[in-house]
């Protein structure tokens, strides 16, 4: 299987406007419920991690305490732990069908959440964040195919997660301290960085030449509030006009394609796999800021908190199938064989005793 995916991830994702916008549309319409039909071999769940304990209670107020406090957001997380609670209970005790791990995910992001239009299963959903729910669903409930996927636009990552339509979001979130309020975080998988994408033709170098252009950003992402809180500290010119917002990032890309933008900003590794799907346009510049995805889930479920956080530490660890296998499946392409930039650092945990 890994043999197979290392070709596909070689193919382009989708060709052109027209099936770009298709899919577009598809997104927007419609919140997709699909059920995963993979197959990832079973592993053992590992032991040793430290323990902690599942519910809320001290661990619950001293996340609160830290939100209020933020400096260091992909900090805010709870020590790992192998122990079911609450929330884990409620996720296993699901009747027949239904016991499966919902998770809310991008099903338009090239290399991260997709359907590989020229693979021999094209509604499967694959990519980097794919192969992470796989591991989680197998770690919780024994079965990595034992998953619900809900396709959710970006700005509907965290009033999913808070009305209870997911468990967990694993869809390029950024931790912020704005979101750390609202939902509860793992350790960060990843690290980027905001960037600029434009057509190669354009006179748009990056951050710094933005004034007088007109850029496209995802409702609800880091990429827009930086831009709005650079304008209002005037880092940014106003007459950047920053008013183009779409649910989807891969929107924007449709946007830029079409003439209606001059330039996209959103996160690095978002923007080398649509430069990689579009071969007229390129990153400007370099990243200028640093942001860690982390797996975002409700602000009172500790324990499984602290369980992805011990699954993340077995996925880093692993060398087989683990965090540098899917790495060099789906991102090396996009992003370089060179891994190092994109490691996020040792995870520091809250303490709780």
């Amino acid at each position: 299987m890994r043999t197979a995916q290392r070709v596909r991830s070689g193919l382009r994702g989708w060709g052109g406007v027209g099936a770009m916008a298709t899919a577009c549309v598809v997104a927007l319409v419609f919140a997709l419920l699909l059920t995963c039909t993979g197959s990832v071999a079973h592993r053992p769940a590992r032991s040793g991690a430290p323990a902690g304990p599942a519910g809320g209670g001290v661990a619950g107020a001293e996340q609160a305490v830290a939100a209020e406090d933020c400096t260091d957001p992909e900090k805010q997380t709870l020590a790992p732990s192998g122990d079911d609670g609450p929330a884990i209970e409620a996720i296993k005790n699901r009747p027949g069908e239904k016991r499966k791990l919902v998770v809310g995910i991008d099903q338009n992001s090239y290399r991260w959440g997709y359907r590989d239009a020229n693979g021999p299963d094209s509604a499967r959903l694959e990519g980097f964040d794919i192969d992470l729910v796989h591991r989680i669903a197998e770690d919780i409930l024994g079965d990595p195919d034992a998953v619900q996927f809900k396709a959710i636009p970006t700005d509907q990552r965290i009033p999913a997660i808070k009305d209870g339509r997911v468990d967990m979001v694993v869809r390029t979130m950024t931790i912020n301290c704005d979101r750390i309020r609202e939902v509860a975080f793992s350790a960060p998988y990843f690290r980027t960085g905001q960037q600029v994408l434009a057509p190669k033709s354009s006179p748009v170098k990056g951050y710094s030449t933005l004034a007088d252009r007109k850029i496209c950003t995802a409702t609800g992402s880091t990429a827009y509030a930086k831009l709005a809180a650079d304008q209002e500290a005037g880092l940014l010119p106003r007459s950047a006009d920053i008013g183009t917002t779409v649910p989807n990032q891969l929107d924007c890309l449709v946007r830029l394609q079409l003439g209606e933008v001059d330039a996209v900003v959103t996160d690095a590794a978002l923007a080398a796999s649509q430069a990689a799907q579009d071969p007229t346009v390129e990153l400007k510049g370099d990243a200028f800021t640093t942001e860690y995805y982390g797996v975002a889930m409700k602000k009172d479920a500790n324990d499984l908190v602290r369980r992805v956080n011990r699954i993340l530490v077995d996925f880093r660890e692993d060398t087989t199938g683990g965090w540098q296998d899917s790495y060099d499946t789906w991102l090396s392409a996009t992003l370089g064989g060179d891994s190092s930039k994109s490691e996020p650092p040792a995870p520091a945990y809250l303490r709780t005793d």
